[in-house]
Order: C-alpha cells, then sequence, then structure tokens
C-alpha cells in the first residue's frame, strides 16, 4: 500500500479521508492501524535536547502518537488548523469555553442548548465571575441586539439539542464577527462529514466524538477544532487545563473514525425513513428533523449541511403515561438510555419546559428523541408498530 500523497493537488473525498487520514502504516513496520501508546514519561535523549523540548513528543498527556494521529484526522475533516482532544463530549464544550471566557465576560449561549452545558454554564460559569444570556436559537442576525461591550463568545448548536431547531450559523457568525465576538458550534450532530462551521464563518467546532466518531457505544471522547486565529487560546486552554483523553478510547475512535462515512449514509437513510413513518402516524402531533421537507429548518439544513444523522425528535398528540409506558418498555429494538451514535437504536422521553428560559416550548403530548441505529428499517418500524398497538390499547 503507498502512503499518502500530500502533495496531490486532487481532493479526495470523505469515505476516503476517514480511512486514510491519520494512518502511516511504513511508520509503524506496516501496521494498518496506529498503535496504542500507553504513557506518561517520555525520555529525552540529552541534556541539550530536554532544554530545548524541540522533538515531537515531550509529555503523554501533551501528545502521544495516537492521540496525535486522530488529532490529525479530525483537523483536516473540519477544515481547522488544529484538534484538542478530551475525556468527553461535555469537557470539548467546557474546554472550548474557557478558551475564551474569563471572569467579568458575557457569552450567549442557544436556549434549546445540550443540558450539561447549560448546566456547566449556570454553575461553574457563574461562579467564575461570567455571566449567561440564553437566546433564542432562531434569531439569525437578530443576535446583535443581545451584544454587550463585554461579550465575549456565541455558542451555537445545529440543529439544537431535543427539539432540532436549525439555527443560521452564517447570519450568526457575521453579526459575531463585526463585533469581533467568538463563535463555538456544537457540531456533534452532523459530524465533519455532513457540516463544516468553521466554513460557515464559526472559529471553532466541537464533537462530542462519543457519538458518531466512535460509534459502537464503546468511549467517551470529545474534540475541539479550531481556525489559526484561536489557535493559540485552545493551545493555552489545553496545557492549562490538563485536559487530555485515555489512549485507548482514542484508539477506539480512530478506530471508529474508518467507518463513519459508511456508518452516517446508513443512519442517514434509515433515519430519515422512519422519520417520515412516524410523521405519518395518528398518533404523531409532528416529527422534529431538519432533513424533512416540512421542517422549520429544511432551508437551511438544505444550505448549509451535506446530510443528516440518525437523531431526531417526535412529539406525540396527548396520550396517558399508562399508555406511553406501555409504548416504551415494550419495544424490542430500541433501547431506553442516554447518548447515541452507536450502532443500537435508542429512544428517551423529554420534556425541555423547566430549562428553557428564553423561549417556550409547545408540545401537546410526550415528546421522544429517537436515534436510529443500524438494524434494518423494515424491524424498526414494526417494533414501533406494536408500540403504538400497545399505546392505543392502553388507553
Amino acid at each position: 500500500m503507498a502512503q499518502n500523497d500530500e502533495s496531490s493537488e486532487r481532493a479526495e473525498q470523505p469515505e476516503t479521508e476517514v480511512v486514510h487520514l491519520g494512518r502511516k502504516p511504513f511508520e509503524q513496520h506496516g501496521f494498518v492501524n496506529t498503535p496504542v501508546y500507553r504513557g506518561s514519561t517520555v525520555l529525552f535523549p540529552t541534556l541539550d535536547a530536554i532544554k530545548k523540548r524541540t522533538q515531537a513528543f515531550t509529555y503523554g498527556r501533551r501528545a502521544t502518537p495516537t492521540t496525535q494521529a486522530l488529532e490529525d484526522a479530525i483537523a483536516h475533516l473540519e477544515g481547522g488548523v488544529k484538534t484538542v482532544l478530551t475525556s468527553s463530549g461535555l469537557a470539548a464544550i467546557s474546554t472550548a469555553v474557557l478558551a475564551f471566557a474569563e471572569s467579568g465576560d458575557h457569552i450567549l449561549i442557544p436556549d434549546n442548548v445540550y443540558q450539561p452545558s447549560r448546566t456547566f454554564a449556570d454553575k461553574m460559569l457563574k461562579k467564575l465571575g461570567i455571566e449567561t444570556t440564553y437566546y433564542d436559537p432562531l434569531i439569525g442576525a437578530g443576535i446583535a441586539k443581545l451584544f454587550r461591550a463585554n461579550t465575549k463568545l456565541v455558542l451555537v448548536e445545529a440543529p439544537g439539542s431535543q427539539t432540532f431547531e436549525m439555527p443560521d450559523i452564517p447570519a450568526i457568525a457575521a453579526a459575531a464577527k463585526a463585533k469581533n465576538i467568538w463563535v463555538l458550534a456544537d457540531n456533534t450532530w452532523a459530524t465533519p462529514l455532513f457540516c463544516k462551521p468553521l466554513s460557515l464563518g464559526a472559529d471553532v467546532s466541537i464533537e462530542a466524538a462519543t457519538k458518531y466518531i466512535v460509534g459502537h457505544a464503546d468511549a467517551m471522547m470529545g474534540s475541539v477544532t479550531c481556525n489559526a486565529r484561536a489557535a493559540k487560546f485552545l493551545d493555552n486552554a489545553k496545557e492549562t487545563l490538563g485536559t487530555c483523553p485515555g489512549s485507548e478510547e482514542t484508539y477506539l475512535a480512530l478506530r471508529g473514525l474508518r467507518t463513519l462515512a459508511v456508518r452516517l449514509d446508513r443512519h442517514q437513510s434509515s433515519g430519515i425513513a422512519v422519520a417520515k413513518w412516524l410523521a405519518s402516524r395518528p398518533e404523531i402531533d409532528r416529527v422534529l428533523h431538519p432533513a424533512l421537507p416540512g421542517d422549520a429548518g429544511h432551508a437551511l439544513w438544505k444550505r448549509d449541511f451535506t446530510g443528516a444523522s440518525g437523531l431526531f425528535a417526535a412529539v406525540l398528540k396527548p396520550v396517558p403515561e399508562k399508555s406511553l409506558a406501555a409504548f416504551l418498555d415494550g419495544l424490542k429494538l430500541f433501547g431506553m438510555g442516554y447518548s447515541w451514535g452507536g450502532y443500537e437504536s435508542l429512544v428517551i422521553p423529554f420534556d425541555p419546559t423547566s430549562y428553557r428560559t428564553a423561549t417556550r416550548w409547545h408540545g401537546p403530548g410526550p415528546a421522544l428523541r429517537f436515534h436510529i441505529g443500524l438494524e434494518a428499517v423494515e424491524d424498526l418500524i414494526h417494533d414501533l408498530d406494536e408500540g403504538f398497538a400497545r399505546l392505543n390499547a392502553a388507553r
């Protein structure tokens, strides 16, 4: 097998890139996969070397060949200049925010943000003297009205957690850039294969790599990728906070990366098929999926994204809790559990009413978040169909 020819002018397709990026087999005795480097101490051969510290690796927390392989691959896929790996998606969000915000600053976070991010802002950032304002995720260029003299950054999440509103990233980024405000984007839903926030104006793209990059529900991982002007801030945060992932988890993320394109293609097609089927059910009030033509965020999704993942939500019409329990408890192929992005299908009920402050949640009945895994669509639909039969029988 030939080594990657980085001098080639022809751009490779994402399906090819995820297979080859970060791999240097002939520097690893010909083995296809980058080995797991477990270690903290790195030896220096001479006094001069330890004083200059110019060798490629100096300490396990800073980098190993394993972590560098994944960082290089993700940075290339995101179109960034630097990627920092963290131990989880939440750690990626907190590292990214702390890279820029400091005591006395004001930041803006969408009202539909990943709930642990809200907890981080309300508890940790508040304790550090950083004030948070939550904004309507559909605000677009109107976000400029919320800027203050001390506004340091805007976080966007596309689409929003649980309820899947689609923000106008370029409009928000343009307004922020005019005031020299940083823009951080949570890109976990789409991954860099289906959306590149840095090309849309964001300074930082955040991935909960636990989800689709790892892809097998067996490791925790986060990544933060930035453009050139943000690199020194991210470098400082990495070094100061001591953030680093585990060796085994990094290897599992590298392994998952190799099949990311084919898995996402399946998650997308199956997710859309199940979403359309749910939209046809009389028990469903509405389906929240930006890739569906009837969704309020479809036009923005079509403009800024090249694909969709397997995660979406559906709002039921009013139904007693015992009927909802009959539906959920009897499902055979859908597990009830947090996280998503793995090979398995999942469903969880949610109600964002209590943790929205800038917007109001309107749902006539319970809401369910679905992750469509890699099972056959007809089997998943059969499982849901039987679930609706139980729901209706229990009314």
